[in-house]
């Protein structure tokens, strides 16, 4: 193989070790935003442990390697998070919108986090297309 031709290999992206700790204390951020309990947390992370929950927020991620279920989860909540960060300019109100009662369709007048605590990961993408949809972003 050519030098050029390893070149425009693709990069494997940071391993779930790598991305663990950062996703972790980005998610614990937002958690404490959005004024999630304990059980939501742990239904929007896919339902680990209790101890495995309080392990990871305990330690903030240091020293955990996540499933890429968990990943994908958390990935899904940064994106929901930044959509509404730039949808809703006012901080209080995009950390609020996901208790609020929504009649859009995908939400049928209950909350966003409803939808999310489903404990499927295509309820989160639903949520996320939705917001990204609103703001002129891919659907």
């Amino acid at each position: 193989m050519t030098a050029t031709a390893r070149s425009i290999q693709p990069q494997p992206v940071g391993s779930t070790a790598d991305l663990s700790g950062p996703a972790l204390r980005s998610f614990f951020r937002i958690a404490g935003l959005w004024q999630l309990t304990t059980d939501e947390q742990i239904t929007l992370l896919g339902a680990p442990a209790r101890s495995t929950y309080f392990k990871w927020r305990q330690t903030q991620g240091s020293g955990v390697r996540l499933s890429r279920d968990t990943i994908e989860r958390i990935s899904y909540i940064l994106g929901i998070y930044k959509a509404l960060q730039i949808l809703l300019p006012d901080p209080a109100a995009a950390d609020a919108w996901v208790r609020r009662p929504n009649q859009a369709a995908p939400f049928g007048g209950r909350p966003a986090l409803a939808r999310m605590l489903s404990g499927n990961v295509a309820d989160l993408l639903a949520v996320r297309q939705y917001l990204d949809a609103q703001r002129g972003g891919w659907a």
